[in-house]
């Protein structure tokens, strides 16, 4: 079994994976616009054309990404700066005394100070996210070989581990479940929602695309399909879930912008 700082690490490197595959993914939609923008610029004069607002999404992806992989990066340093020996190649580690333990603070004060603008935005935006509803994948069974996302509440974000405590508040009937269920998960696992009073939080999702939205009349979220544009930012986006055949038809639901979030990497149904 490997310890917990080794997880970590293998955490993060997972996590830095997704990023990079997700990154080049959208610099290849972006790419796409590009060519087709330069092959026929007066199309973005026609009506109904949205493919400004579509690149402008991606460009906010992308850049979302990006800050993103710094954090992760920077993550992954200091996860291996803890698990690496001091001192030369095969020299035991030594007790470490309280002047040890006083040095030790002041380096990581140091690394704080010198931590990129990006990562720590990031870190304030998850500890901000304290008591909002977000969408969490959480671990129902061990055997579990599906993801299981719901709606749950931020407890509390922890910054040394990069983990959110979060609160099921509706866990369903199992009588076994004790009630409200708690879990920590790590930030790779949480994506928060669109603010209700913000429209210009939610991001556009061309149609066909796939996205990962609330089911209506639960609090759970599924795989879906976006069936066309939205005319405004207010308008709810009209989606087809998978596995939600009816009468041998895929029913189209409509389901508000502010419950509807990326794709994650991978995921699986």
């Amino acid at each position: 079994m490997s310890s917990p700082g080794m997880a970590g690490i293998l955490e993060s490197s997972k996590e830095l994976d997704r990023l990079k595959k997700e990154q080049e993914e959208v610099l290849g939609e972006i790419n796409k616009l590009h060519k087709k923008l330069q092959a026929n610029p007066e199309m973005v004069e026609k009506l109904g054309d949205n493919s400004l607002s579509r690149l402008k999404g991606f460009y906010t992806r992308a850049k979302e990404l990006s800050e993103n992989e710094v954090m992760v990066s920077n993550m992954l340093l200091s996860q291996l700066d803890d698990l690496l020996p001091s001192g030369p190649p095969g020299q035991p580690r030594r007790k470490i005394d309280s002047n040890d333990q006083k040095r030790k603070r002041m380096k990581n004060d140091s690394e704080v100070s010198r931590m990129s603008s990006s990562m720590r935005n990031q870190l304030e935006v998850f500890s901000n996210l304290k008591g909002q509803q977000v969408a969490a994948r959480v671990l129902v069974q061990e055997d579990a070989d599906k993801d299981e996302w719901l709606i749950v509440k931020v407890t509390n974000f922890d910054r040394e581990t990069k983990e959110f405590e979060v609160l099921d508040e509706e866990p369903g009937d199992d009588e076994e479940s004790g009630g409200q269920r708690k879990y920590k998960v790590p930030v790779s696992h949480v994506i928060p929602f669109p603010k209700q009073n913000d429209p210009s939080s939610a991001q556009d999702f061309p149609p066909r695309s796939h996205v990962l939205a609330v089911y209506p009349g639960t609090t759970a979220l599924y795989k879906a399909t976006v069936v066309n544009s939205r005319k405004r930012k207010t308008d709810d986006y009209l989606l087809e879930f998978d596995d939600d055949e009816e009468d041998g038809t895929m029913p189209q639901r409509n389901v508000p912008f502010y419950n509807v979030v990326p794709l994650p990497e991978g995921h699986r149904q």
